[in-house]
């Protein structure tokens, strides 16, 4: 006679308790790794000692954001889809792109940076470490979004699963295109 499997849940990192699918992170600061957490540990955990900051889970996409051809060819980002944060351990701005291998990361100079937010007021107001700038910038389409940076790494998997062939497939389109779709549903 067998067992009947039970169902795997995840788990609270700090205390073990169950959290549904759709649940907090924490980024620890020095590793740069999400941790997963219960809303207690969010509330609790949250800036202690500097160490974790919450991710948000607020999404904007951003209607009226102006980036010009040559701003975007500037940032050296091979195809047409990265995400930009502020790492604030390091100091520094960073462009990561997707690739069927996984992120790829490059750091951008603050004066490409300072001239993108000179003229695009949102982004000046991302929270360090735990949101990103989604660009999308693939065919004819120039969408932005603000958005947290666990949703980035979602994306990130998205293609890295999905990923067919040297374009993608059309299995992986699919996907992004739902996830952009969702991400203008929950959006401010």
């Amino acid at each position: 006679m067998s067992t009947p499997a039970r169902k795997a849940t995840e788990a609270c990192d700090f205390c073990n308790a169950d959290v549904g699918e759709s649940h907090q992170h924490l980024m620890h600061l020095a590793t740069r790794k999400l941790e997963c957490v219960c809303d207690a540990c969010a509330l609790l955990l949250d800036g202690q000692h500097q160490k974790y900051r919450r991710v948000p889970r607020r999404v904007r996409f951003l209607r009226e954001f102006n980036m010009t051809d040559e701003q975007w060819n500037s940032f050296n980002v091979p195809i047409g889809m990265a995400f930009f944060s502020y790492n604030s351990a390091g100091n520094r701005i960073t462009a990561t792109y997707v690739s069927p291998a996984g992120p790829v990361e490059s750091q951008l100079t603050f004066e490409l940076w300072d001239e993108l937010a000179s003229t695009n007021a949102p982004i000046r107001t991302m929270e360090p470490d735990v949101e990103g700038l989604l660009v999308y910038r693939v065919g004819n389409s120039r969408e932005h979004f603000i958005i947290p940076i666990d949703e980035c790494f979602k994306l990130i998997a998205i293609i890295r699963l999905k990923w067919r062939g040297l374009s993608g497939g059309t299995e992986v389109w699919a996907e992004i295109g739902r996830f952009l779709d969702e991400l203008k549903r929950r959006s401010l």
